[in-house]
């Protein structure tokens, strides 16, 4: 990786710190570091400082990691320069040439701990004693006093949530391997197995033939599966009940999602209700993805039919979620969702019902949304 994969990316983030007149923004997530520099590590701070308008700097990134990591970092990413991670101690604030650093970018989805980290690395209105010495013995400082906060995390998520060429192939091969999983352990499933058992044989294939699982397995037995998220037990498939099963294999660090369900010969008939209807709201759903459209709206589209059909109250969840580096991440296809599709957006189709102590179904697929509509990378039948 001798030039950063993810530079259009990064450059846009630049635009939006500047917009927002931050200084510099400390980037800890590891995804988010990924999503911007397509590097992977769990010490590092990305340090990313945009340049002012009319003033003498540039466009500036610093990673600071653990000598651990420099050797990787100054492979796989030359661009990069690397400093001590010991300089985000706290023991004294941060200089990086003559920059000052009054706005302060963070994501506010970091531990209390990292928060209280910064505070110190870029000293607030009340400097601790040691950011006081520590000014009045370096009077060429250019440390700001009375540095301001600001949560940056809404506008890497919308960045990310936009998929690069090569992040969308690699979600295609995931959920392509995803498929491949599903077909060989529905094979091995056997009546007497207990949802353990099942879930056990789907991880390890994830493991053998991928990078294992992108979240646990969900195996739900009959009305287990009216839990939208039951861990899996040693309730014993009889062969005869439903079994819905919620996985993802994970592939060169992109996850994939997808939940099918075993469905008997011999089916209630509230049970072949709920599933024709399910499915239905899925393909609607799919049929409608278009870019400029609003998340909120196509949510309704599953959420209208299914309440029209008398079971509104019995889809209680969102009817779809990003996907790409991590299992969950923008945009969110929700009721709420104040996202709107754009192409290259990855995000699950996931309508389900549920009656508690008696069923539960859901159908998920995993879309691109393109040009003129979803492109539908899950190929398993439902």
């Amino acid at each position: 990786m001798k030039d950063n994969p993810f530079v259009a990316r990064l450059g846009l983030f630049f635009d939006d710190l500047r917009r927002q007149r931050i200084d510099g923004a400390a980037v800890f997530s590891e995804a988010n570091i990924k999503a911007l520099t397509g590097i992977e590590c769990d010490n590092a701070c990305l340090f990313v400082m945009p340049a002012r308008p009319g003033g003498e700097e540039k466009d500036e990134v610093e990673f600071f990691t653990d000598f651990r990591y420099v050797p990787m970092v100054h492979r796989l990413a030359p661009w990069l320069k690397v400093r001590d991670i010991k300089a985000f101690s706290g023991k004294t604030p941060l200089t990086i040439g003559r920059r000052t650093f009054r706005r302060v970018g963070f994501e506010s989805s970091i531990p209390h701990a990292k928060y209280a980290l910064l505070a110190k690395v870029f000293p607030g209105f009340d400097l601790p004693h040691s950011a006081k010495v520590y000014m009045a013995e370096n009077p060429q400082s250019h440390l700001a006093p009375g540095a301001e906060f600001i949560d940056v995390l809404p506008g890497i998520n919308k960045l990310r949530a936009v998929k690069t060429k090569d992040e969308l192939d690699c979600v295609r091969a995931a959920a392509a391997l995803n498929d491949v999983v599903w077909t060989e352990a529905r094979n091995r499933f056997r009546p007497g197995m207990t949802e353990r058992e099942m879930a056990r044989i789907i991880k390890h294939l994830m493991i053998d033939k991928g990078d294992g699982e992108a979240f646990s397995t969900i195996v739900s037995v009959g009305k287990n599966a009216a839990e939208c998220h039951h861990m899996p037990d040693d309730t014993v498939w009889n062969g005869c009940e439903p079994v819905l099963v919620d996985m993802g294999v994970k592939l060169d660090g992109y996850c994939s999602d997808m939940t099918r369900n075993i469905v008997p010969d011999r089916q209630s008939s509230l049970y072949r209700k709920i599933y024709s209807l399910v499915l239905e709201a899925n393909r609607r759903a799919i049929a409608a993805v278009r870019p400029g459209m609003k998340a909120s709206d196509l949510d309704g589209v599953a959420r209208r039919y299914l309440a029209k059909a008398g079971f509104g109250k019995k889809f209680g969840h969102s009817l779809g979620h990003g996907v790409g580096i991590e299992i969950h991440e923008a945009p969110v296809v929700g009721k709420r969702s104040q996202y709107v599709l754009e192409k290259g957006m990855v995000v699950t189709i996931e309508p389900g019902l549920y009656i508690e102590g008696v069923l539960g179904v859901r159908i998920e697929d995993l879309v691109i949304v393109g040009d003129k509509g979803a492109e539908v990378i899950s190929s398993s039948a439902k």
